[in-house]
């Protein structure tokens, strides 16, 4: 009976690893393809001469490296202050007594209900008036506020932290302050390696708010692979598209792959189980 059951299981498991990897591998193989084998009919399932000269036209007809670099410019610095905003909010709403505390960690909560184009045209109003347009300001202001989600996450592992390491520490004279930037913050790296997680490809995938806030010259390169690519006629370069996408996202798994331990771990520790 374990025997089968096991089986059962690999099949379910072999099953949903095709179900998510197959659209990658069909962006994949629309990279390696050229124009002609996309018109083609039949389809073309798979390309007949495989090669990387879709990826080296990709980096040369936009300045991919430039926008790249805009895009990791930006997700690198939210994706560092909000993880330290959002881990002292944590530790505040987890360890420190405040009257209301509870009412506005509900409220807090509460906006992660909110769908994001609600609030698209305040955000643009508000940053116009104030010139910051066609900067990268607006991305730090949001790190400097912090997450709700990334403050649940902290607050949630900071309250399961032992009392007793807070009262030593304040026995030998340390303040909120350094309790939590020497006792808390070193222990909770399981959660900052979610956290930056989630905020770099929170940032680095966005389309939306660089496509409203930044010119040409600042954009990142989600908006550019999405109308940087096209032909004298201006039809989209399908191929191009493709290979530069799948060069998009390597960024990310890179980040996952070396933090995941930490981003499992996370996940476990702070309530999510």
């Amino acid at each position: 009976m374990v025997f089968p059951r096991r089986s059962a299981v690999y099949m379910l498991l072999v099953g949903a690893l095709v179900l998510f990897l197959g659209p990658f591998a069909w962006l994949l193989d629309t990279a390696l393809k050229d124009p002609s084998e996309l018109r083609a009919l039949p389809i073309h399932w798979w390309p007949h001469h495989p090669g990387l000269g879709n990826f080296r036209e990709a980096l040369t007809q936009i300045d991919y490296l430039g926008y790249a670099r805009n895009s990791l410019m930006i997700a690198t610095i939210y994706a560092v202050l909000v993880t330290l905003a959002s881990a002292w909010a944590g530790y505040g709403f987890a360890r420190l007594q405040a009257p209301g505390k509870r009412l506005i960690f509900s409220v807090l909560l509460s906006t992660m209900m909110l769908p994001q184009v609600l609030t698209l045209i305040p955000t643009y109003l508000l940053f116009a008036k104030i010139h910051l347009t066609n900067t990268y300001v607006p991305w730090v202001l949001w790190g400097l506020c912090g997450a709700p989600y990334l403050i649940f996450l902290f607050r949630q592992f900071f309250s399961n932290m032992p009392k007793e390491l807070e009262e030593a520490a304040i026995v030998d004279g340390c303040g909120q302050i350094r309790i939590f930037w020497r006792i808390f913050l070193p222990q909770s790296w399981p959660v900052i390696a979610t956290s930056l997680i989630l905020s770099f490809s929170w940032t680095w995938g966005d389309y939306i708010a660089p496509a409203l806030l930044l010119d040409d010259a600042h954009t990142t390169l989600a908006v550019k692979l999405a109308y940087g690519y096209v032909n004298e006629h201006g039809s989209p370069l399908q191929n191009l598209v493709a290979a530069g996408a799948v060069m998009y996202v390597v960024p990310v798994l890179a980040l996952f792959l070396i933090v995941q331990r930490g981003f499992v771990t996370g996940s476990a520790t702070s309530g999510l189980k």
